[in-house]
């Protein structure tokens, strides 16, 4: 696969949203390859981590959310779900699962419906396979309106706290498995 011409077909604009998506998604997929370089026991799919980070966010140009140059008209929190169209609609479904399962440490039932979020409930939205888990892992260490930026452990343990004790207690066994 060929994620740069993926990438390049959906943001052909040489403009300020492909730079932070691009800068971003470097950045988790970098994370993601030395997570797998420091556990080779994990047995994980280097190719397909790669190719899954550096396409985990590709729908947030369908989104709105200015502070990032997004100027889509779907709530940032469908990012997911729409990138997942786009990728089973390019014809990879393993990609697409990432996209959908990357949202905080993963989106359950109970809380999607509790929200009310506006997203489809026929599939799951919770990091399954240990490449999943990786990729939603490393991006929780980046945010694409500090691109700058990379939190810390604690950092980004705080940033989750908002979410519920029960995201801050996956992501720091995912601490435990993956640093």
């Amino acid at each position: 696969m060929d994620y740069e011409k993926i990438i390049d077909k959906y943001y052909p604009e040489d403009n300020e949203l492909k730079k932070i998506l691009l800068v971003h998604s470097r950045q988790v997929a970098d994370r993601c390859l030395k997570i797998a370089k420091q556990h080779p026991e994990l047995r994980l799919d280097t190719e397909f981590l790669e190719e899954a980070a550096m396409l985990h966010d590709i729908g947030i140009f369908r989104c709105n959310a200015p502070s990032i140059q997004c100027v889509g008209t779907e709530p940032y929190i469908c990012h997911g779900y729409l990138g997942g169209e786009i990728l089973r609609s390019e014809g990879f479904l393993r990609h697409a699962l990432v996209c959908e399962r990357h949202t905080g440490t993963g989106l359950t039932r109970t809380q999607i419906e509790r929200q009310q979020l506006p997203l489809p409930l026929d599939r799951s939205y919770e990091p399954e396979t240990l490449e999943e888990q990786v990729v939603c892992y490393a991006d929780k260490f980046y945010s694409k309106s500090h691109v700058a930026h990379e939190r810390s452990v604690v950092e980004t343990a705080q940033s989750l706290e908002k979410f519920g004790a029960e995201g801050v207690q996956k992501f720091l066994k995912w601490v435990d498995m993956f640093e």
